[in-house]
């Protein structure tokens, strides 16, 4: 008996340090900022607003789940409607979703309409001008064609001319493992939609799909990238817990649904044989249990918190929450609350965020930061000193 625990022993210190970069993290542990700020309201009348970017220093576009696209001037606060053709299938968890302003162009990710309630994660740009979204381009539409209205993924970044995309397993789990597929994937693409011909499949990975460069996610809704590390982070969907903050790797799998870093099935069943690592698969910098429902996340890079300079902002739709990751040589050290809702307590509270599902974050160059929330009576609202 004592050879079999003096073995079990040695096994789990094996365990435990083949993961030990890999940091679980609750949320209730965290403490509040002690960073005073100002929240204000600077726009209200959104619907299901998803994403949204600086066109320059004033205007900022938002876009809709429902199809809209508008533009709001943070200075005067004046609203404006943009008009696009892209034929998006809004419903559910699909619509209008990211939007990234780069060298004149107008990148989107959206719901693809297929007809008969099909539908695909799809990346498109046109030009923006007068108030109009011109000479559109669809430069990816992934395959194959579902019919459930969820887990799209899909936040865009460009990094060197290269475009990254985010796009979910739209709920068929295993589906991540096939690389001929697009769904549970990291896409990466020139920017007028052709193919890096540096990208995993002309590299080593013969069998993928030439656009993905990553595999193994569930539902990434959230991407960004450090000016501090030049890396690509994202953040993930688990299941009942396993949310997870990673690195995006060219060649690289996280492992859905073979694991589910820490996570389990939303009715209580293991996700593969349980184990929230394995060896073979990309690790996570931080895996959250229980899970906080993170979506869109940024590298605080302004001069007005400096104290946040180089730390990661992650929205929560789950608790109503704003975190800041304290980020040192890539590696999470620490976490905290910036803006928090009573849904983080199971009784009445009055906590100190009353804006809601908090689902993207944008920073201008003074370093104010910007929010939205996933609400049908949502608002555009700011944090500065």
């Amino acid at each position: 008996m004592k050879i079999f625990f003096s073995i079990l022993i040695f096994y789990s210190f094996l365990f435990i340090d083949a993961f030990a970069d890999v940091k679980f993290s609750n949320y209730r542990d965290y403490k509040i900022t002690n960073t005073n700020f100002q929240l204000e309201e600077i726009w209200k009348g959104l619907n299901y607003p998803w994403g949204m970017t600086f066109i320059d220093e004033e205007n900022l576009l938002i876009t809709e789940k429902s199809g809209g696209l508008l533009r709001i001037n943070v200075s005067t606060r004046e609203q404006f409607n943009i008009f696009h053709d892209l034929n998006i299938l809004a419903s559910s968890q699909g619509g209008l979703l990211d939007v990234l302003y780069h060298d004149n162009f107008v990148y989107f990710t959206y719901s693809h309409n297929h007809g008969e309630r099909y539908s695909s994660t799809a990346i498109a740009r046109g030009r923006l001008i007068d108030d109009t979204i011109k000479d559109t381009e669809i430069l990816l539409i992934a395959e194959p064609k579902i019919n459930q209205a969820k887990h799209f993924g899909s936040r865009i970044v460009i990094r060197d001319n290269h475009l990254f995309a985010s796009f979910g397993e739209r709920g068929k789990g295993m589906i991540a493992q096939d690389p001929t597929t697009h769904p549970g994937s990291i896409i990466r693409i020139n920017l007028d939609g052709s193919i890096p011909k540096d990208n995993p499949r002309f590299i080593n990975q013969p069998t993928w799909l030439p656009e993905i460069y990553q595999i193994g996610v569930r539902n990434p809704q959230g991407m960004t990238f450090s000016p501090f590390d030049s890396n690509i982070y994202i953040s993930n969907h688990g299941a009942k817990g396993g949310d997870f903050v990673g690195i995006v790797n060219a060649g690289g799998n996280y492992g859905w649904k073979v694991i589910g870093w820490g996570g389990e099935n939303y009715f209580g069943t293991k996700i593969g044989d349980g184990e929230p690592f394995k060896e073979e698969y990309d690790k996570p910098l931080l895996s959250w249990v229980p899970s906080i429902a993170p979506s869109n996340i940024q590298f605080y890079n302004g001069n007005m918190f400096q104290d946040w300079k180089g730390d990661l902002l992650v929205s929560s739709l789950k608790f109503h929450m704003l975190v800041k990751l304290d980020m040192e040589n890539s590696q999470i050290v620490n976490e905290e609350i910036i803006l928090r809702g009573c849904k983080m307590y199971k009784k009445p509270c009055h906590g100190d965020n009353t804006v809601g599902r908090i689902r993207d974050i944008e920073t201008d160059k003074k370093g104010r930061i910007y929010i939205i929330t996933d609400e049908p009576e949502s608002a555009l609202w700011r944090i500065s000193k």
